[in-house]
């Protein structure tokens, strides 16, 4: 269905915006997703995969680089303009829509710390690429630290006594990797180039870290088997392995000295954008259920015409607009100032992926035992939503860390406030 927008100050170039990604959403991420979804997790990154022919046509129109400033040649996107694409793109998928932002991930990184040398290297060159063949992936989650690499303020971030799976040591002008990436580390094995988090000063514990930028294709590298799991089966997720990689001293993008900072920078953008996918989804929940209710007879009328089917569509589509209504405000608010506030995009993020997976389970209630086929959507959109809840920092722990920042940063005030739009 056409869902309404209650933004009346949207432009045109807004809508047409959101019309061309929705059309690629429906006429490309959807076939490719349900394929995928059926498909085994080696299947799916396999040669012949569609998800190839899905990358090169993202490639094609751009939504690659659409989180990338003009200047590079990126898409220039206003935040509210980003929230639209990436709703409209999680709409169609949400691991679709994560896989390919995430390829933009080690081409952002050079921006960030405004590297001319690596922006003429990888940052460049990416946004020119229309064929998918220059993927990033984010590695940060390891086998032994996930939701604790994101405690930072908590005394535990600052322990010593804290190693990790994945760390680099200096050689003259050079970083010698060694260790590894655990399975959630997404497009990992099928990246090119990955944003690597590794401990470089183990005295300072999960504070000593730093980043670099690091080709998949040094010597040294290599990368597990994909993961195999129950929702976003259509996003590639699988381990990665550093055997005394060497990269020189200008890959290493962030030291012990900002990585903190930085870490609190990513969340805060990552956390915004899984906002803006849940809403997506939460919307693809409410489609699908208020779709059906209108053709599906029982009692001799349609499930439209029953009174609690009515309640339930309503709280459905109220969720959806709960969702969009924080998701854009956040993504206003945190891409427009610097630095971010990380709470709202903790809050942005717990909320709508917590709404999505409300809508998703009622969309199954809705469809009864058809909810429950995959010859329907709303069982994908279910698994789906339930991951959501755990990636990109597991609920229980932003909430824990928000609740942190709060206590510390607030009141907040605007003279603090520093605008970069």
């Amino acid at each position: 269905m056409e869902y309404f927008d209650v933004n009346l100050d949207l432009t045109d170039e807004d809508l047409a915006l959101k019309e061309a990604t929705h059309k690629f959403a429906k006429e490309v991420i959807r076939p490719v997703a349900k394929e995928l979804d059926a498909m085994s997790a080696e299947e799916a990154i396999a040669k012949n995969s569609p998800l190839w022919s899905f990358l090169q046509k993202a490639y094609e129109l751009g939504y690659h680089k659409m989180l990338l400033p003009e200047q590079v040649g990126g898409m220039g996107l206003s935040p509210l303009q980003a929230s639209i694409v990436m709703e409209e793109l999680a709409w169609g998928s949400f691991g679709l829509a994560l896989q390919i932002s995430v390829c933009s991930f080690t081409a952002m990184g050079p921006v960030l710390i405004g590297d001319e040398e690596l922006i003429k290297e990888f940052t460049i060159p990416f946004c020119e690429c229309t064929d998918g063949s220059i993927r990033g992936c984010w590695g940060a989650t390891e086998p032994d630290h996930g939701s604790d690499l994101i405690g930072m303020g908590e005394p535990l971030f600052y322990e010593p006594g804290v190693r990790c799976n994945c760390s680099a040591k200096r050689d003259g002008d050079d970083w010698i990797i060694n260790g590894q990436k655990s399975a959630w580390v997404s497009g990992g094995t099928i990246s090119t180039h990955c944003m690597l988090h590794l401990q470089i000063d183990p005295s300072k514990g999960l504070a000593g870290w730093g980043v670099a930028i690091v080709p998949m294709d040094l010597p040294g590298v290599s990368k597990g088997k994909p993961l195999d799991k129950i929702g976003q089966r259509d996003l590639n997720q699988g381990e990665i392995y550093f055997a005394d990689v060497k990269i020189p001293g200008k890959y290493m993008v962030v030291g012990p000295e900002m990585y903190e900072p930085v870490m609190e920078g990513i969340l805060t953008n990552a956390n915004a954008w899984m906002a803006s996918w849940a809403t997506g989804l939460a919307r693809a929940a409410f489609d699908e259920a208020f779709s059906y209710c209108k053709e599906r007879v029982q009692g001799g009328r349609p499930l439209m015409e029953h009174y609690s089917i009515k309640q339930r569509i309503f709280r459905m589509f109220a969720r959806v607009e709960t969702c969009r209504a924080l998701a854009r405000a956040v993504a206003n608010l945190n891409f427009s100032i610097a630095p971010a506030f990380a709470e709202y995009s903790m809050a942005a993020k717990t909320v709508t992926t917590q709404l999505c997976l409300e809508n998703a389970s009622d969309a199954i209630q809705l469809l009864g035992g058809n909810g429950l086929s995959k010859e329907y959507l709303p069982e994908k959109l279910f698994r789906d939503a339930r991951t959501t809840l755990i990636e990109d920092g597991n609920n229980e722990i932003l909430a824990r860390h928000g609740g942190h920042n709060l206590f510390h940063t607030y009141p907040r005030s605007r003279s603090s406030i520093n605008r970069i739009r």
